[in-house]
């Protein structure tokens, strides 16, 4: 099942939630990976470009959560996993705004494993590296190069290397796991 959705309209969220519940009956897995980014330097933020970040990338997976926590209660089970970003955990020049959200992510992350831990509920959290995305693809060579000297591994990730990570997370393999944040990063924050 495919569905499109703003995540940061509650009311869609709780639509794709209520749809999959009619289809499948449970929902296992939630992934909050919906995320954006408008970079500036604090001084030439604008309140549109911090609103918008925050906006997508916080309260979008609070309203996606919120439509599912009560499915997952129901049946004593569940795993959320928030993609985060290092520069959640570090920051970042030019990015408050998503350092902001990314960190309020990790937050809610850590506060959630807690309230929902013992309803069977296990919330976890991904904190990726410089990964070879569209998000990425906008970054000047130069740029580009620097990343990769500073990451041990000496290259960017792969979405796939985040796909196995958020896999992991999602697995019975995992199932003591909560309240993790797991740096995929190529080494770059050690």
């Amino acid at each position: 099942m495919f569905a499109k959705l703003d995540v940061s309209n509650r009311e869609q969220a709780k639509q794709v939630v209520r749809e999959a519940l009619e289809r499948f009956g449970k929902i296992d897995v939630l992934i909050n990976n919906a995320g954006i980014n408008q970079d500036a330097l604090v001084s030439k933020m604008t309140e549109e470009q911090w609103d918008k970040v925050i906006t997508i990338d916080l309260k979008g997976p609070f309203n996606c959560i919120q439509a599912v926590v009560d499915a997952m209660t129901e049946h004593g089970t569940g795993e959320i996993i928030n993609v985060s970003s290092i520069v959640g955990l570090y920051g970042n020049i030019g990015q408050t705004n998503y350092a902001a959200a990314k960190a309020g992510l990790i937050g809610m992350t850590k506060t959630l494993a807690k309230e929902l831990g013992k309803k069977g509920i296990r919330v976890n959290a991904v904190a990726p590296g410089f990964i070879a995305t569209p998000m990425t693809a906008g970054v000047p060579e130069k740029i580009l190069e620097m990343m990769k000297e500073k990451t041990p591994l000496k290259r960017l990730g792969q979405p796939d290397d985040v796909a196995y990570a958020l896999l992991y997370l999602a697995s019975d393999e995992a199932n003591f796991v909560n309240g993790a944040v797991l740096s995929v990063d190529g080494g770059l924050l050690i």
